[in-house]
């Protein structure tokens, strides 16, 4: 038995029992940790159940450079790792990113770049249920399509062949709070996370507050209802999978291409699905929001032929039976 243990071991040992491919026995893991009651608590419930997992432990911590007192929480949280026997890898952005996007590309490229370092096809984030309650809501706001809904996965893959593993969205913020209080464990706060300039904070601070009053719990039931929409999702795309091959226009050799006249004739939320579907199975970006939806409209049979430019240089073309999709660099029609 683990050197400590209560009811949030627990739970995050059974959860991990129940989808083995999360964070397979014996892997070496890197963990992300900023110092915050996500990561901290994260950190120590791995560390705990490791003895159960045959896990080795990695930690990694970024520090953006933003914060004055940012040098200090990371060494004070350098000497807590080395009272736990924990490694850890620290890095310092040179210059500072310049804002939440291009850190969140600094971070990830370090992480990737550390996992291949140290053989760890296992990075682990301490992103939580309520994070991806917070996502949804953001999303739904901006009009995303059904993969927006399904947005922070527990599993998505990294550059050189890792994979970033999201063990704690079975957990809310308030139960890694708890974990952090009884554990009695140490936590670094980032004061950018009060600062209401930033979207993804005010929903955490206005708009939760409000759905959690009216339905104790929501953040926890939207992230379990965006994870069975992410199963649904991924048994849907099997079935468009199967359906493209019987759409498909010649052999293979040609340009991609579609045959125009059975796609027009489905349903417009099929024809979305199946459109989107092949170009991003091409390597094209698919429009989106209203602008899938005017090319959509545009496809219909009694529509004559037409083009249409994508981001990144590809162009659709189609006439009366056929749609084709044209690559980057591709000569056009009548180009000598």
């Amino acid at each position: 038995m683990p050197r400590r243990w209560s009811s949030h071991h627990r739970r995050l040992h059974r959860h991990l029992l129940q989808r083995p491919g999360l964070l397979p026995a014996g892997s070496p893991l890197l963990l992300a940790v900023s110092g915050g009651q996500d990561s901290m608590a994260l950190t120590a419930l791995l560390a705990d159940l490791r003895r159960l997992h045959g896990w080795s432990l990695q930690l990694w911590h970024g520090d953006h450079g933003w914060r004055a007192e940012s040098a200090m929480q990371a060494a004070g949280l350098a000497a807590w790792a080395a009272a736990e026997a924990l490694p850890l890898h620290q890095e310092r952005a040179d210059p500072p990113p310049a804002g939440e996007a291009e850190a969140r590309r600094w971070r990830y490229s370090c992480l990737e770049r550390c996992a291949a370092a140290l053989g760890c096809r296992h990075v682990v984030s301490g992103h939580t249920g309520s994070d991806r309650a917070e996502t949804v809501l953001l999303n739904l706001a901006r009009g995303c399509h059904l993969e927006g809904l399904c947005s922070l996965r527990a599993q998505r893959s990294l550059a050189g062949g890792a994979v970033l593993v999201r063990p704690l969205l079975p957990f809310s913020r308030g139960d890694t709070a708890r974990i952090c209080r009884e554990l009695t464990l140490p936590v670094w706060i980032d004061a950018s996370n009060d600062e209401d300039r930033y979207a993804r904070n005010r929903v955490r601070a206005e708009v939760l507050p409000v759905l959690e009053a009216l339905h104790p719990g929501a953040d926890l039931r939207i992230a379990a209802g965006a994870e069975r929409l992410e199963q649904e999702v991924d048994a849907q795309q099997e079935l468009l999978s199967l359906a493209l091959e019987s759409l498909r226009h010649g052999d293979g050799k040609a340009p991609a291409a579609l045959q125009r006249r059975q796609l027009g004739s489905l349903v417009p939320a099929n024809r979305r699905r199946l459109l989107r579907r092949w170009l991003e199975r091409q390597g094209a970006a698919a429009p989106v929001g209203d602008a899938l939806e005017t090319l959509v409209r545009r496809l219909q049979p009694e529509r004559g032929p037409g083009q249409q430019d994508l981001a990144g240089g590809w162009r659709l073309r189609w006439d009366r039976s056929t749609l084709t999709l044209e690559r980057p660099g591709d000569p056009a029609d009548g180009d000598g």
